[in-house]
């Protein structure tokens, strides 16, 4: 199967999606994936939880908000190997860096990770693998 960049954005957005899911506990309402040479960049929207959304309302929301973003900091920490090998076996580069943030005004999540090389990219319509004799 060719390996198209929309094919590889699908499949980390997949990705991406199904370990907010199985790790977090809850999937975004919408995700896409963004191949850029040697980067990946994943936006997830409506990933605040009620409670969350709660607590940078309440009160000295300044401090909510940076309770929530440390929270989701450290999560994303912990599952960082997890992350990469994910993002790495579709790509089929190694992931240099990772960089998230987390809007708590909006719900929307970046996700941003480098790689040590640019996948190879198949032209549409054209078979993946070795040019075919004739």
């Amino acid at each position: 199967m060719a390996r198209t960049k929309g094919r590889i954005e699908a499949e980390v957005s997949d990705a991406i999606v199904r370990f907010e899911k199985e790790y977090m506990g809850r999937g975004p309402v919408e995700a896409k994936a963004y191949l850029l040479d040697d980067m990946v960049i994943v936006r997830l929207q409506g990933v605040i939880t009620q409670a969350e959304k709660h607590l940078s309302d309440s009160g000295d929301d300044q401090t909510g908000r940076e309770l929530i973003k440390q929270t989701r900091r450290e999560l994303i920490e912990k599952a960082r190997p997890l992350l990469e090998a994910a993002v790495r076996d579709i790509v089929g580069a190694p992931v240099q860096s990772l960089h998230t943030d987390i809007s708590t005004r909006t719900g929307e999540r970046l996700i941003v990770f480098t790689l040590g090389a640019a996948p190879r990219i198949d032209a549409p319509g054209r078979p993946s693998g070795p040019p075919q004799s004739e």
